[in-house]
């Protein structure tokens, strides 16, 4: 009886490896499928690779995440919230996913949330440029341009030459109708890009 046990522990010990690595080749597959389709543009097969595969994990941060970025893409955009969301909720700590999650709040306008979820990520760090970036254009969106450009100077300090926040910049000072501190904000743009169009636009230059 002993002799069966020990050949069956044996035998567990030599097929758990290749079983492990059969399994851990197969997810790989299922990513790779679903990152050549999205290549395509082909996000409903892209999708739909992963599906089987989160059937059987659904508490999975990475799958959750993917998903919520495909549907994003696919402009399904309550369904990528609520897989942004599960994410967040498998990793409190993550960041990643408050920001993938801000991504269909601004397709779907929703500012105030855009807002509340940027001011959570910003609480755990600080000086992070896409959380202040999107806080500043939600701010401006929300005719608080006053508070935006708070947040744009504040970043620039950082970032001198941010072209992203020099812009968010320039439109929240035109929002406030300081126009002569505008149009120096977008001269500052076209020595850094001459052919901005952002700035080009603002300065009616064709």
């Amino acid at each position: 009886m002993k002799k069966n046990i020990y050949l069956f522990i044996a035998l567990f010990y030599v097929l758990l490896p290749p079983l492990y690595a059969q399994a851990t080749n197969k997810t790989l597959q299922v990513y790779a499928d679903s990152h050549r389709y999205e290549k395509m543009a082909d996000y409903n097969d892209a999708i739909k690779a992963i599906i089987p595969l989160y059937k059987t994990t659904p508490g999975d941060y990475f799958l959750n995440l993917r998903l919520g970025w495909l549907y994003y893409l696919k402009g399904k955009y309550g369904d990528s919230i609520a897989y942004y969301r599960r994410a967040v909720e498998i990793n409190p700590q993550s960041v990643e996913a408050l920001l993938g999650q801000s991504l269909p709040l601004l397709a779907q306008r929703n500012w105030g949330e855009v807002g509340r979820l940027m001011n959570h990520v910003i609480k755990k760090d600080y000086y992070n440029f896409y959380a202040n970036l999107r806080l500043a254009i939600a701010l401006r969106l929300q005719n608080k341009a006053f508070l935006a450009e708070k947040v744009d100077r504040r970043m620039l300090r950082l970032y001198p030459t941010s072209l992203d926040f020099m812009s968010e910049l320039g439109r929240a000072l035109k929002w406030q109708g300081k126009n002569k501190e505008a149009r120096q904000v977008f001269r500052k743009i076209l020595r850094l890009d001459p052919q901005n169009v952002t700035a080009r636009d603002s300065l009616k230059i064709k």
